[in-house]
């Protein structure tokens, strides 16, 4: 039997920032971790750091199994909160107080006692923060059914997480833990990271909560999962599983992530070591062009929307990750020919400079475009199958680029070796037959992972008349609500932010 179409009123300007602010709080804790956990665990607390790795690689593994398993749960829960929110407001305080106790272990312990304490807070963060960030990236797709509209969506709570990024690295380098004059202070100082750790918990806290408060009001326009006659078997719930990603466009998507994924993983480790070595930059100059990146991150997300607008989502994708890709590259095959300046020179950062802020702007847009494709096969997924599965298709994503994350940081290593650096190279320098190597094979790896995805995301399907044929066919058969824009006074009345509007009856 086909369900009455639901209506809803277009989701306001306050309700997509109140929900894009919500990136903030995952990128506090997420860099927190990446930046500070295994220094800080090593160098302050004195805790070998294989035991660090080792709670770190325990908790890739816990994600894997978690991931999943949360978003298909969260697919398929039916409460008067909707499928989400209940996760959502569920995570607030424990990923908040874990987030806080991970920087304030005992002291006195014993090593063991140390990394079964660091583990326990390092796992219930991955738990309680999959609770609040998977439910919360699956909202998108519910909120903005608009091709264009979900763009600009996805773009600003990218945004968000962009100025959390960005608020984490002044707060820590310039607030808990400055480097004073006297040689003082600093990351390796105990005495900085409870302040952090209390400021960041609260934030962390405020934020999520706010976020989720401020989708409140859409609950009843929100989609429920089908109703069972009876409960699923581990069986059936494999089988739609598998019906639900062997989705064409999402095996498309989810392989160019992969192919990224590695590509990023080469990138990150060896940024540092391109760098300080190849270019001669100073670690200020390197913290300079950290703020900076963030501001053209800042720029790519706003320039995203407009790209896809005007080429499509693939077409706009590919375009910017192509230009990404040459002004990558450019700066070391200039510099090989001898059109550059002197490296470790002004005029050379100058140059680099300029080609790193480009360069973070288009691959920001990329990223934006990537992900809102996968919210489009939300849609196409939903009209093979008769269900909407954004937790499910979100966190199989995430879930592949976490199993070969790994790889890229392995290949990078591997890169290093073939190029025979010097373990101690502040000490003995590095040969520039070396650097050029090492150079060479960092162009390789870009052109081979960044222009493989790119590659693959040629074969994405899913255009613009595509997707709207698709929300057409879910309004009709009411799995997803069609958006009125003579509603938006109702939407607009005052409403009990914690409670459900009851001049509004939810979809039975």
């Amino acid at each position: 039997m086909v369900n009455e179409t639901r209506v809803r009123p277009p989701v306001g300007l306050l309700t997509k920032i109140l929900y894009g602010s919500g990136a903030s709080a995952n990128q506090i804790k997420q860099q927190g971790l990446s930046m500070l956990l295994l220094l800080f665990y090593n160098q302050v607390v004195g805790l070998d750091p294989r035991l660090v790795s080792s709670a770190i690689m325990i908790a890739l593994v816990f994600d894997s199994v978690v991931d999943p398993l949360v978003g298909q749960i969260s697919d398929n829960f039916r409460s008067r909160l909707g499928r989400r929110h209940p996760f959502m407001y569920t995570a607030a305080a424990p990923v908040s107080i874990a987030f806080f106790l991970i920087w304030n272990p005992p002291q006195g312990w014993s090593e063991g006692a140390l990394f079964a304490y660091m583990l326990t807070c390092l796992l219930t963060i991955r738990l309680f923060d999959t609770f609040f960030e998977l439910p919360s990236t699956s909202l998108a797709p519910e909120l903005v059914s608009d091709y264009d509209g979900r763009t600009k969506l996805l773009a600003l709570r990218q945004m968000f997480g962009i100025l959390g990024t960005l608020t984490l690295q002044v707060s820590v380098y310039q607030i808990f833990m400055r480097q004073h004059p006297d040689g003082t202070g600093g990351v390796t100082d105990r005495a900085g990271y409870p302040g952090f750790a209390l400021a960041a918990g609260l934030f962390i806290f405020t934020v999520i909560l706010i976020s989720t408060m401020g989708t409140h009001r859409q609950i009843p326009y929100l989609s429920k999962p089908p109703v069972r006659l009876k409960k699923p078997s581990v069986r059936d719930t494999l089988k739609e599983i598998i019906a639900t990603v062997r989705n064409p466009s999402f095996g498309v998507v989810a392989t160019a992530g992969m192919v990224l994924a590695i590509g990023t993983g080469i990138t990150s480790s060896l940024n540092l070591y391109i760098g300080l070595f190849y270019w001669g930059w100073t670690q200020n100059q390197l913290t300079i062009l950290a703020i900076l990146l963030v501001t053209s991150g800042i720029f790519g997300a706003y320039m995203a929307p407009k790209v896809s607008r005007r080429l499509g989502k693939r077409v706009g994708g590919l375009t910017t990750g192509a230009i990404s890709i040459v002004l990558m590259i450019a700066p070391i095959i200039l510099d090989q020919l001898g059109f550059m300046p002197a490296r470790g020179t002004d005029a050379l950062f100058g140059i680099l400079m300029g080609f790193a802020l480009t360069t973070q702007a288009f691959t920001q847009a990329t990223a934006i475009a990537i992900q809102a494709m996968i919210a489009d096969v939300v849609e196409d997924a939903a009209v093979r199958t008769g269900r909407r599965s954004e937790g499910l298709l979100f966190s199989a994503d995430n879930l592949f680029k976490k199993a070969v994350s790994g790889v890229g940081v392995m290949a990078a290593g591997q890169m290093l070796h073939f190029a025979n650096f010097p373990e101690n190279a502040k000490v003995v320098g590095v040969d520039p037959v070396v650097l050029t190597h090492l150079a060479w094979t960092y162009v390789g790896a870009l052109i081979c992972f960044n222009g493989g995805c790119l590659v693959t995301l040629s074969f994405y399907r899913i255009d613009r008349a595509k997707h709207e044929a698709n929300v057409r066919t879910l309004e009709a058969s009411g799995l997803a609500a069609r958006e009125d824009p003579s509603l938006t006074a109702e939407r607009e009345a005052p409403a009990p932010l914690m409670g459900i509007n009851p001049a509004v009856r939810p979809e039975g």
